[in-house]
């Protein structure tokens, strides 16, 4: 019984897209995608700061970005790229040509429209904003 749970451990990691995958500190999955972007995997109830939380968490501690450096949707909530059947949000560093003129918009918390932005601090920060609700379901 051991043995076959060994194997099956080793089995399930040697698994393409297992070894690529990050989980933030808000258990979202992020994977990188060509070109150096990257997506984070929906959820069922994830929101906007779900979403900005894990880009963050992954741009700071695993492409090891400037707490300043900006985050920009590159694509609002789509069907996913690196999970058939999920739905996520990509994630750029480089800014999109939308994102040349937001003088004109409010300011939201959304994932809907590219060339929205956070630098990877305050992106980082939703993280916490949730923190009990992780400790204390």
């Amino acid at each position: 019984m051991t043995r076959m749970m060994t194997l099956t451990l080793v089995a399930a990691l040697a698994l393409p897209g297992a070894a690529q995958a990050f989980r933030a500190d808000n258990f979202l999955e992020v994977n990188p995608i060509p070109g150096g972007d990257f997506e984070v995997v929906s959820r069922p109830g994830s929101g906007a700061q779900d979403f900005w939380c894990a880009a963050g968490d992954y741009a700071r501690s695993q492409l090891g970005v400037a707490a300043n450096r900006r985050i920009y949707i590159a694509e609002g909530r789509s069907p996913s790229l690196t999970r058939p059947g999920y739905t996520a949000v990509q994630f750029t560093l480089t800014p999109p040509e939308e994102a040349l003129d937001r003088t004109s918009r409010p300011i939201t918390l959304d994932i809907e429209d590219v060339g929205d932005s956070l630098r990877a601090a305050s992106a980082s920060q939703y993280c916490y904003d949730r923190f009990e609700e992780r400790l204390f379901p």
